[in-house]
Formats: structure tokens, sequence, C-alpha cells
């Protein structure tokens, strides 16, 4: 028995509709990760075109595909390293609207002047932080193929 379409968002819906047989760059923490995801396990879109990756990944991925159209479910900014990584394939934004305004906080000259002045520094609680530093481990380990290539 088929499994019941799954309500998606509008733009990750239109923008693979109208982009059949392009690749799609998804960041995990972009709100439409799990609709992407929901989309492979129910047949809608094939898996080898699918790659959820860090801001990293999608770098590396830009370097290597060989797709001429690339669907880029993340914050609009990342869109300009894309295009420098690969200026043949055409890296478009699931969502031209998705900017994140705490990205644009953090510019190199106020990192600069952080360091420089040692001002700004950010103090979070030791079991926070342990928290938080095995969840970001646990990512990295994710994120590293392995030895073997699997």
């Amino acid at each position: 028995m088929p499994r019941a379409r799954r309500h998606l968002p509008t733009d990750l819906r239109a923008s693979v509709e109208a982009a059949p047989d392009a690749e799609l760059l998804v960041h995990p923490e972009c709100g439409c990760a799990t609709s992407a995801l929901w989309m492979v396990s129910d047949g809608q879109l094939p898996t080898e075109r699918v790659h959820i990756l860090s801001t990293g990944g999608m770098l590396d991925e830009a370097r290597r595909t060989t797709a001429k159209r690339v669907l880029v479910a993340t914050e609009i900014g990342m869109l300009h390293q894309l295009r420098q990584a690969n200026p043949v394939t055409s890296f478009e934004p699931v969502n031209s609207r998705a900017a994140c305004p705490y990205m644009k906080m953090s510019t190199p000259e106020k990192l600069l002047r952080a360091l420089r002045e040692g001002r700004d520094e950010v103090t979070v609680d030791p079991a926070i932080a342990a928290r938080a530093r095995a969840a970001v481990e646990a990512m990295v380990a994710i994120g590293t193929p392995s030895p073997v290539g699997e």
C-alpha cells in the first residue's frame, strides 16, 4: 500500500518539482532537512541526489559535483562560496529569502577585534559546554568518511 503524501514546505517541493534532475544540498540545521529525508524515504527523490552536509561538506561536494544544477537548502550567503568553488554548476536556493541575521553579525573584522582586544568573550556553564561538545563531536564523527570509504 503506498504511503500518503506528507505535506512538505512549498519551497522545497516546488524547487524539486521544477528541477527533477538537480542534486539537492541540505544543511542539517535547515528547516527542510527532515522533509528532504522524507522525500527520499517516500521515493520522491533518489537517494544519490540528496546530500545532507555541513557547510564544509557542501563546499567539498560543490567541488566534486558534475551536476549542471544543484538546489541548495541553507542560508543564501553560502551560494557565493559554492559558485566560486564550481563556476560551471548552477547553484540555486530552495528559498531565496533564507537569510540568517545572526550569521551576518559575525564578520572577519569583528573576529579580529575580539582576538586582538580580548573582547566579546562568551562564558558557558561547564555542564552545558560538555553536552554541546559531545553533540558537536557526534556530528563530526557522522560527517567524517571512514578510512575504507563506507
